[in-house]
């Protein structure tokens, strides 16, 4: 029963168990989230920004990212454009040396601090940003020095501008349902201030409508009665003068007419001094 040598094996040995899932390194996780850009995998060099999810990038990276159209990352798809983006004001740790780290260890040694408990930004302690005016602190400082204003800026802010930093699987999937739920409050904005803007637009339009309509048929009244007005005043002084032309026209004394036309009416001088008979003996072919 036993195997060449005179050996025995044991259960464990013969029975395959499941294999565990790997673990991930945390230590090189934590190192990654927080020294190289989620879309590039590059070291993080500024300008530095974030998305409402917290991820960190460069900004040149994203800014690639929306310009190259034909690339498609699951990390940046809810990134649109840079104003879906905040750029971090970071503060420098005063002494910052770069030192080398040899392959397959971490330092946690960090180039940004806390400008308010000097907290190292290096993943150890939990960090956030104001969407208002991308201060970065440490959320230790907000809850220890609360207040309605930033600590480094002075800039008002709210709860609801407060973003994690590199968050849990929990705080990221908050932060998708909130900036879901804002970009959808803005949608509902913008659509209501183009319904008051086209609402504006036809009241304006009726108006004018009402008042050129009223102010034509105002004109349409007035320009009536004065053509009536002046189309008797017309018709009368056409009427005198045709009248007085009548009585003072002459044939004789037209310019245009010849002579020999002139003739033929009794106007004419030699009609006047034409020898006639008496009205009884009077004969008109005696004359020609």
């Amino acid at each position: 029963m036993g195997c060449d040598g005179g050996t025995i094996p044991k259960r464990d040995e013969l029975v395959k168990k499941k294999q565990k899932p790997e673990e991930k390194d945390k230590q090189a996780d934590t190192a990654a989230k927080w020294n190289y850009c989620a879309l590039s995998c590059q070291q993080l060099r500024k300008p530095i920004v974030s998305c409402p999810l917290g991820r960190l990038y460069n900004k040149d990276a994203i800014i690639q990212y929306l310009l190259d159209k034909e690339t498609k990352s699951e990390v940046v798809e809810h990134i649109r454009g840079l104003k879906d983006v905040k750029e971090l004001i970071l503060t420098d740790k005063p002494g910052y040396e770069e030192k080398v780290v040899e392959g397959g260890l971490y330092s946690s040694d960090s180039r940004y601090i806390c400008p308010v408990t000097g907290l190292e930004m290096n993943g150890k302690y939990k960090f956030c940003y104001l969407q208002t005016c991308g201060c970065v602190l440490s959320d230790r400082g907000m809850r220890e020095v609360k207040s309605e204003t930033c600590h480094k800026c002075g800039k008002p802010f709210s709860e609801d501008d407060v973003v994690v930093l590199n968050g849990s699987d929990e705080e990221v999937k908050l932060a998708r349902a909130k900036m879901e739920e804002k970009r959808l409050k803005e949608k509902s904005e913008k659509k209501g201030k183009k319904r008051k803007i086209v609402e504006e637009d036809d009241c304006k339009k009726f108006s004018l409508e009402k008042s050129i309509a009223n102010g034509q048929s105002s004109g349409a009244g007035t320009t009536s009665i004065k053509s009536k007005g002046e189309s008797s005043k017309v018709t009368k002084s056409s009427t005198m003068l045709s009248e007085k032309a009548k009585e003072d026209y002459s044939i004789s004394k037209d310019e245009t007419a010849s002579e020999a036309y002139k003739s033929l009416f009794t106007t004419h001088p030699s009609a006047k001094n034409r020898v006639k008979a008496h009205w009884v003996t009077f004969n008109p072919l005696y004359n020609y």
